[in-house]
């Protein structure tokens, strides 16, 4: 049931101290930008406490994209990982 409006998608841009995660709905719309710090744990956190319904997150691969890419996929997360500049294509 992909594309209705109830879903969200995050994009996370990750950089060595703090990542910025954006979600937007089925249509693109931001609804939310944020930055937290950039582990495994407080991205799980967010994810956890975010009362939206994220269906899939795109993470921007890089040097420590490996290691948050493993914490959410533990955590239940749908998880892809994509080339720096290129993440909305692959979440739906």
């Amino acid at each position: 049931m992909r594309g209705t409006a109830m879903e969200c998608y995050a994009g996370i841009d990750v950089s060595l101290k703090e990542s910025s995660v954006c979600i937007v709905d089925a249509k693109g719309k931001i609804v939310r930008e944020v930055k937290v710090t950039s582990e495994p744990e407080t991205l799980v956190r967010y994810f956890d406490e975010l009362e939206l319904p994220v269906c899939r997150i795109g993470l921007e691969a890089g040097p420590l994209s490996h290691w948050l890419h493993a914490g959410l996929v533990a955590a239940g997360r749908d998880v892809v990982l994509n080339r720096a500049g290129i993440a909305g294509g692959d979440l739906v």
